[in-house]
């Protein structure tokens, strides 16, 4: 980047929000994938006015952008791996409008996901989604990769909860898609588009998001089971019985290795999974609903059951589960490769019993927990790279797994996204007609492709 360049970027947002020093074009080359390539400059921008500046003379330029909101995305979707320029949201942070009567939250793309939560809470409103990182992770974030997390299976994801979205396209102009209104159904469905399109059509800089009237009662409960497949029957027991789970989260034995110092109950011996349940609605459900859940975990041969007594115990039970990434590394290995295949939920059985011929066959290590209550599992293939040929094993694993997936009816990411880490895999499940298709899309929207190229294709 040359120095007229920089300066007129610099004029844009003013010298505080502009960065060409080496340390903090470091801090900005990564996100949680590990994937890492350092930009040429970094920009903070404080409103769409401004974005729209910045990207009219990128397009000028030809100048890569790259759309950054916390970095918590582990497939690389925010790595400048051109170079060029990054676009870091962090600074749009404000809540704009909480709207009670209509249900509506408007916000700016780096607002934190728990914050929203925390402050929708005041106002006797949920705001549902909850990625496990929703302490850190943004808004704009969430929308690019359209998270998931565990609620979802009661709930929804991400792009269940986008009402209308403020966008600035690559060329710099600026559009808004969707509606305040409860229903709306005028012409195709950009904001349907725009959401996990991880910032290659667009920046998003404005939310408009649903919410819902926040549940009077909360119960949580931890069941123990000697195998994987009971506690993956169980999981489908409760949706035979008519029990919707509000989150239905699997943790393996490696899984429960990790963080056991952390759960409130002991683990007995010999246990080779646990469910952590919780459900919601009227206080006056919440009792009936747990014993109907235990029912079902009781007939699909759990081993000991655990009811959380109170708020404080649901809390540390989820606590210990979002510590479970992290902790990881108690294990010893040295690289961690990290997958979020989703299957339908019935077909959790067969899946986890291909991870175990997986590793037998790869001699790696599988570690999995996650969202089984739609089917969503974290696959993590651990392995010591310092060890001859045990890399390429576990590329190989990786690709047995989705492959695994695939043959099952599922999807090689529920909610992750392609990014970097997975373009390699795309093809696996995208056809050659709709791979077509979707590249036109990002031809009208960015035909110079400057907006966060070399990801997804």
């Amino acid at each position: 980047m040359d120095g007229k360049l920089a300066g007129q970027l610099e004029e844009i947002v003013g010298p505080e929000a502009f960065t060409r020093d080496t340390s903090d074009l470091l801090c900005y080359s990564y996100d949680a994938s590990g994937r890492q390539s350092v930009p040429e400059a970094v920009v903070f921008p404080r409103s769409a006015g401004e974005v729209s500046r910045i990207l009219k003379v990128a397009a000028v330029h030809r100048l890569p952008v790259f759309p950054r909101g916390a970095a918590t995305g582990t497939t690389g979707a925010s790595v400048p791996v051109k170079g060029g320029l990054v676009l870091s949201l962090e600074r749009m942070n404000r809540i704009l409008c909480i709207d009670a009567g209509d249900l509506q939250a408007q916000v700016e793309p780096g607002v934190v996901t728990g914050e929203l939560q925390r402050k929708v809470s005041e106002y006797g409103l949920f705001y549902p989604p909850d990625p496990a990182s929703l302490n850190f992770c943004t808004l704009g974030g969430n929308v690019s990769t359209g998270a998931g997390g565990a609620r979802a299976v009661k709930y929804g994801v991400t792009r269940d909860y986008i009402m209308a979205l403020e966008v600035v396209l690559p060329g710099g102009e600026i559009i808004r898609t969707g509606t305040r209104s409860a229903k709306g159904v005028v012409g195709y469905d950009l904001t349907r588009l725009m959401v996990g399109s991880e910032g290659t059509l667009g920046v998003v800089t404005g939310i408009t998001l649903r919410l819902v009237p926040a549940p009077r009662g909360v119960g949580a409960m931890l069941a123990f089971f000697r195998d994987s497949a009971s506690a993956s029957a169980a999981v489908a027991g409760f949706f035979r019985a008519g029990i919707l789970p509000r989150c239905a989260e699997y943790l393996d034995r490696l899984s429960l290795e990790c963080i056991r110092d952390r759960l409130p109950v002991s683990v007995p011996a010999g246990i080779e999974a646990m469910l952590l349940v919780e459900v919601d609605g009227a206080e006056e459900s919440i009792e009936g609903q747990l014993a109907s859940v235990c029912e079902a975990c009781r007939m699909n041969g759990a081993y000991k059951l655990h009811t959380g007594e109170s708020d404080e115990q649901r809390e540390s039970f989820w606590a210990a589960r979002r510590s479970l990434s992290p902790s990881i590394k108690k294990l010893g290995f040295s690289a961690k490769i990290n997958e979020d295949i989703c299957v339908p939920r019935q077909s959790l059985p067969e899946m986890m019993a291909s991870l175990d011929l997986i590793a037998a066959e790869t001699h790696v290590t599988i570690l999995s927990f996650g969202h089984a209550g739609d089917g969503n599992l974290h696959v993590n293939i651990l392995y010591n790279k310092e060890t001859s040929g045990a890399g390429e094993m576990a590329e190989k694993a990786v690709k047995k797994v989705m492959k695994a997936a695939l043959s099952l009816d599922g999807t090689i990411s529920g909610e992750h996204g392609i990014g970097l880490t997975k373009r390699p895999f795309i093809n696996m499940e995208i056809h050659e007609r709709e791979m077509e298709l979707m590249k036109s899309i990002k031809r009208v929207f960015d035909p110079d492709n400057i907006l966060n190229p070399g990801k997804i294709f």
